[in-house]
């Protein structure tokens, strides 16, 4: 058991200088702070719910495509960017690739680790797969590669499911055999993105009504939002039950687009980076999937300049989306932690600082910096001083 003082953002509101109890890697109790003196001490700091990010590719010149068994030894790192949970993408690619990614991914469940670094794990809880891929649009595949998309069956999907690790899939929605595709995986609990699509107005509608609910990285991959016919941007936008993935770099989506999209549609925007091996490494080249990627400062782009993931970390992405909007800190967080969290399924655990919620935890400097991160009540990164 331990105690962390500092001010901290609950579902209520901020609580300056309070106290959360943490026991067990559940937080047991949330309260103004006592004369009793606090095992992690940070009066001048803010705690918030730990970051969740739901299309990662990579990091640390690592790529889940390329490598699926890599997942681990990145998540160990993830914590310095206060990401807690986060989903694993593996993007077009044989079904093969998929099959093995599930493998690493039930390493976790079986507690075995594919490395001594990881048998005694503590970082980011990778909580399922998100497959952006195969059944794509060839049209819009971005840094996919087209010689692994195909139409979507259900004999492909047979065994996707959140028990078998895949827990988000991003389609075409207008591909023939979309339809069947999306109704089954939807029954089966798995979130149904549509995305890297051609869809029309009225393609994304009866995507929609076949079970997709969420749009992978707004704007990006998708033809231009058109005056006489919305497409699937337009659908997004105005569908009130569709959550929708941005990417907050200042390059995938212009700022002053994303600040018109958040005033539009902001309790339903979530914010993800799509970061690829290149995040946390210096400029170069770095591999996603059979690709190789040139990697600047600021961007990542294939040799035709086509855009090929980011290099966005994600507390950076919080303090970008706060300047492009204008939006309150507590709006900012919601984007990656209450909101990934109920598209999730997990918003009874996660994504809030409430009693009986895992002990996952982001303690920010008062410039939003990372100064701790806490994951099941474990400190995984810590640049405090004297905590």
């Amino acid at each position: 058991m331990f105690t962390i003082q500092a001010n901290i953002l609950t579902p209520d509101g901020v609580i300056q200088d309070g106290v959360v109890k943490v026991t067990d890697g559940r937080i047991t109790a949330v309260a103004p702070a006592t004369a009793s003196p606090a095992t992690i001490h940070a009066p001048d700091h803010l705690l918030v719910p730990g970051f969740i990010d739901l299309q990662l590719n990579g990091a640390f010149a690592l790529d889940f495509t390329r490598q699926p068994e890599t997942i681990w030894e990145v998540a160990a790192r993830l914590p310095q960017f206060g990401v807690t949970s986060f989903l694993p993408t593996v993007i077009t690619s044989p079904l093969v690739t998929v099959a093995k990614a599930q493998e690493v991914m039930a390493q976790q469940t079986l507690g075995v680790r594919p490395s001594p670094l990881q048998k005694a794990f503590s970082g980011a809880e990778p909580v399922g797969l998100h497959l952006e891929g195969p059944f794509l649009n060839p049209q819009k595949k971005g840094a996919h590669n087209p010689q692994y998309m195909q139409l979507p069956s259900l004999e492909a999907i047979a065994d996707w499911s959140p028990k078998t690790h895949v827990r988000l899939v991003t389609l075409a929605p207008e591909l023939p055999g979309a339809l069947p595709v999306i109704t089954a995986l939807a029954e089966r609990g798995v979130i149904v993105s549509a995305g890297h699509s051609m869809a029309t107005f009225a393609e994304a509608k009866a995507g929609f009504a076949a079970g997709v609910c969420y749009g992978t990285h707004l704007f990006n991959a998708m033809p231009g939002l058109h005056h006489r016919e919305p497409g699937l941007i337009g659908a997004l936008l105005d569908d009130e039950q569709a959550t929708m993935g941005i990417i907050p770099d200042g390059i995938h989506v212009h700022p002053a687009l994303l600040k018109l999209v958040w005033q539009i549609a902001g309790p339903r925007l979530n914010v993800v980076t799509d970061a690829m091996a290149a995040l946390g490494m210096p400029p170069g080249d770095y591999d996603l999937s059979d690709f190789r990627v040139t990697v600047d400062e600021t961007t990542c782009r294939l040799p035709d300049g086509t855009l090929a993931g980011s290099i966005l970390g994600m507390d950076t992405a919080v303090r970008n989306f706060i300047t492009y909007t204008s939006c309150t800190l507590a709006e900012a967080i919601a984007t990656v932690t209450t909101i990934p969290a109920d598209l999730l399924g997990l918003g009874r655990h996660k994504g809030r600082i409430a009693p009986g919620y895992d002990a996952d935890l982001v303690l920010l400097t008062p410039d939003l910096h990372i100064a701790m991160t806490i994951v099941h009540g474990d400190v995984v990164y810590n640049v405090m001083r004297d905590p």
